[in-house]
């Protein structure tokens, strides 16, 4: 079974169209087969999106790591008009992050990168919805490495299941961060993890 972290190029496109608002701003996203959630934005996504748009803070850059076809970093850089980079491993999603981002009018810079392989800056927010199926190695890669690429007073937010070891994963980050849990719906806990 191909997974949405790897790449085949043999994987014949099948476009789709997805839309979403949040108050007064509309989106338009093309998806394709061989990407996370193609056929609609995952609820982890939006609660995600939406949990960090209530939080009021406004950054000056976030990077947005396994970004698929761009849904959360292009719905924060329309909204909080602030610097936004998007990096995934999979080069169909990339591909489609910047067309995502020229169709909803926002700029954005989008790297394919594997982990943080690509990434020389640091951000005021790291934000991802990590690849669960490519396995707790690689997922706790993402979370732990981001203290790396965060700005001093930086966070890390992050939305993760509760059956797909969000508790293990909570206790894990406690010993490189100070971890909160901010709100939990359907099953889906939305954490922001600050350097220690």
């Amino acid at each position: 079974m191909e997974h949405y972290f790897t790449n085949n190029e043999a994987l014949k496109s099948e476009f789709r169209t997805i839309t979403y608002k949040f108050q007064d701003s509309e989106f338009c996203f093309t998806s394709d087969n061989g990407v996370f959630s193609k056929n609609k934005i995952d609820f982890g996504s939006r609660f995600l999106v939406e949990t960090f748009l209530k939080d009021n803070k406004k950054p000056t850059s976030i990077l947005d790591v396994g970004c698929g076809y761009g849904f959360i970093g292009i719905v924060l850089a329309k909204i909080l008009h602030c610097k936004v980079t998007l990096i995934d491993v999979n080069k169909r999603a990339v591909h489609l992050a910047k067309k995502n981002s020229k169709d909803n009018q926002v700029v954005t810079e989008v790297y394919e990168s594997n982990c943080y392989d690509a990434i020389k800056d640091t951000y005021d927010v790291i934000i991802t919805n990590p690849p669960i199926r490519a396995g707790k190695k690689i997922v706790l890669d993402i979370l732990l490495k981001a203290k790396d690429y965060l700005n001093e007073e930086g966070c890390l937010w992050f939305v993760i299941r509760k059956d797909q070891g969000a508790k293990s994963i909570q206790k894990k980050l406690g010993e490189t961060y100070k971890i909160e849990l901010l709100k939990k719906d359907k099953g889906f806990f939305v954490f922001k993890a600050k350097k220690n």
